[in-house]
């Protein structure tokens, strides 16, 4: 898949877990990664719990987050290449500076 990107496996946060619906209505659980601020908006890099088809563990997923109607957190899968390289080069760089202030 186009929006699936390799995990540093240095990241040692907590693990949310979040609960997308499918369009045919099943349900997938995600740990949260992190979520990143860009000019473009707010992204979450999501990982699923039990691998989907064609992903390996190292691996994860690239949501834009738009708050719903309700108040609620939309989350939708994002497929423009250059912002899921964008969000991924922000966490590497975000990543790297908290090492480097340890």
């Amino acid at each position: 898949m186009a929006d699936e990107k390799k995990l540093n496996n240095d990241f040692t946060g907590d693990d949310d877990i979040i609960t997308l619906t499918t369009a045919d209505g099943e349900e997938i659980d995600f740990i949260e990664i992190a979520g990143i601020a860009l000019k473009s908006g707010f992204y979450a890099i999501l990982q699923p719990v039990e691998l989907l088809d064609g992903m390996e563990d190292d691996e994860a997923l690239v949501f834009r987050v738009k708050h719903g109607n309700n108040g609620e957190d939309k989350f939708e899968i994002e497929l423009d290449d250059e912002i899921i390289d964008a969000v991924f080069d922000e966490y590497n760089r975000l990543l790297d500076q908290a090492d480097s202030d340890n």
